[in-house]
């Protein structure tokens, strides 16, 4: 049974150029002198109770508007939207306090709003104050909060009036680190007691691994509905091809050491397979042939262990000159989350100006992280640029998938290296 049904929503600001603009217009002084914004398209979904999604998109997407009409801060220019039960909502930064009231009224008038008494707030005050641990200043204005301590007591609100819905924009981000992990831990704690949770993030992987579901939206519309890993892909695709316009994107992690094979030379193995591509982007000024996975002897293998040296070969062919080409690829877990990435540019292995009809392969020689045992994915790409600054020719997410086993036992994501040094004291 949805709690949430969406069905058409649109969202219109009006936005005029001097601020008496509104009045002569009002007046019929003036024809119309607004131009139309159009925050929300047409949306239509339903969120099922117990759904975890996470909604991302470009800044201006409308993420945060779509929130804004959830919550009941904002209405809707066309279109229906209803939700059922009692919702939460951690929002934009000061978003139902009032600056002037102290920590403790916010708390008290917040409780209010969702329906508490101030005997059932005040029962739960104790628990809000351990975790926002903001001291003291409980009982000073919140005008006096930093950003910091402002979000603090915020969440902590939010997530203890128990809620059947709760919203969150962007909240996760801020604060230091032990209040995040404090901040998911409790997430997670919503989430398996079956609360329904709308996330807005820029935090692909917290997307991945928290949600059950996400929803992309671009421009006011939904761009794509479905799982996390296939959202996060149709996004990074988005990010790519902005960044190709504008000309800069970040560069991806370091990993490991690097042999740069010219097939122009003799006896230079070319890999011509890629068996699977879930998605694949790029401008077309190069294409990826082929991807493999080799053990320490050079054969194809699809199962590794940690510790193991492997070889991950990319094959690449120019369908015009290239002056900078790069060649990388980034390794995911089976959520989608980025565990490494490696290309030629941030390996220092910079590779000569190609040529169109060039094939050039590249061996990344890779010493396997005991990591928790599982299947992991490759995704080659071959661009045109430098480490900051680069063009997307080609890009294939999840092309090869391999297992990784462990011969020890693994908690959490990995094994690290670790010395223990026991002491003791007494009789």
């Amino acid at each position: 049974m949805p709690v949430i049904a969406v069905q058409n929503l649109s969202k219109k600001y009006q936005i005029y150029r001097q601020p008496w603009d509104k009045l002569r217009e009002i007046t019929g002084l003036g024809k119309m002198l607004h131009t139309e914004f159009w925050a929300l398209r047409e949306l239509s979904f339903t969120v099922d109770a117990g759904q975890t999604v996470g909604i991302i998109g470009q800044n201006g997407s409308g993420k945060s508007t779509l929130l804004q009409i959830l919550a009941g801060i904002m209405r809707q220019t066309r279109g229906d939207c209803h939700v059922s039960g009692k919702v939460s909502a951690l929002l934009e930064l000061g978003s139902g306090f009032n600056p002037e009231f102290t920590g403790r009224e916010n708390v008290i008038m917040n409780g209010a709003i969702l329906g508490f008494d101030s005997r059932q707030m005040n029962e739960r005050l104790d628990a809000i104050a351990r975790f926002a641990e903001i001291g003291d200043f409980l009982d000073h204005p919140v005008k006096t909060y930093s950003s910091g301590m402002f979000m603090r007591l915020a969440f902590a609100v939010a997530v203890n009036v128990d809620p059947d819905i709760l919203l969150v924009d962007e909240a996760l981000a801020v604060g230091d680190l032990v209040f995040q992990h404090r901040c998911m831990h409790r997430m997670n704690m919503l989430r398996d007691s079956g609360k329904t949770i709308l996330l807005v993030t820029h935090d692909l992987a917290a997307v991945t691994k928290f949600c059950s579901r996400a929803l992309l939206l671009d421009h006011g519309q939904l761009l794509e509905d479905s799982a996390p890993d296939v959202v996060v892909q149709k996004y990074r695709a988005l990010m790519f091809e902005r960044e190709r316009r504008y000309g800069q994107l970040e560069g991806a992690g370091r990993d490991g050491d690097l042999a740069v094979l010219d097939a122009g030379g003799s006896g230079v193995p070319v890999v011509r397979s890629i068996p699977n591509i879930d998605h694949r982007f790029g401008n077309g000024q190069a294409a990826v042939l082929g991807v493999e996975l080799l053990d320490e002897s050079e054969q194809a293998t699809r199962e590794v262990f940690g510790g193991q040296r492997v070889v991950i070969r990319i094959s690449v062919e120019f369908a015009r000159d290239v002056d900078r080409p790069i060649v990388g690829y980034t390794m995911r877990d089976r959520l989608g989350v980025d565990v490494s990435a490696c290309n030629t540019s941030y390996a220092g292995r910079v590779l000569p100006p190609a040529r169109k009809g060039q094939i050039y392969t590249s061996d990344f020689r890779v010493l396997m992280p005991r990591m928790a045992a599982g299947s992991y994915s490759i995704s080659p790409a071959v661009a045109c640029g430098d480490v900051l600054r680069h063009d997307m020719c080609d890009w294939i997410d999840n092309a090869l998938v391999f297992a990784l086993r462990s011969d020890d036992l693994i908690y959490g994501m990995l094994k690290m290296d670790v010395s223990v040094v026991n002491y003791a004291a007494g009789p």
